[in-house]
């Protein structure tokens, strides 16, 4: 419960950043559509939050692989509407199928330098957000939180 507490502190600051970071989204590989969903599946973590100097917010990133395929579905539709085609559209539906139900074969499906990316973009919005928290004078009091 006090996780959630320490989240809720920190929502107008989270909006904030949404805001100022979409630049970094744009300049990026994702599209607006595709970080959205990236960052539903990020959580935030504040390590070593009773240590003053090395206390630091982390976006656990645990669950991003798991919308990795809406993500290949997004762009499949993106490229679909330019008109543009990938590799992966030409699998075929019977692949897309088994590669969705965790048939295929050993291959997750999942492009490593994609979700890597997807990792290293939440953490750079993660260290933006804390340096927003501190910039407010609010960094201590969130750490606190989530000690209590």
């Amino acid at each position: 419960m006090s996780g959630q507490r320490w989240t809720d502190m920190i929502v107008g600051d989270r909006m904030a950043v949404d805001r100022e970071f979409m630049e970094e989204v744009t300049n990026s590989q994702f599209s607006r559509q595709e970080w959205g969903l990236v960052m539903t599946a990020v959580e935030f973590e504040i390590e070593h939050p009773e240590d003053d100097e090395r206390a630091k917010l982390v976006a656990d990133t645990s669950k991003v692989e798991q919308v990795m395929p809406e993500m290949d579905n997004i762009q499949s539709q993106m490229n679909s509407m330019s008109g543009q085609s990938s590799k992966k559209d030409s699998k075929g539906v019977f692949s897309s199928v088994k590669s969705a139900l965790g048939l295929g074969g050993g291959d997750s499906g999942v492009d490593q330098d994609r979700l890597s990316a997807a990792e290293a973009l939440a953490q750079q919005y993660a260290d933006e957000l804390q340096a927003r928290l501190e910039s407010k004078g609010k960094w201590a009091r969130v750490r606190t939180a989530v000690q209590d």
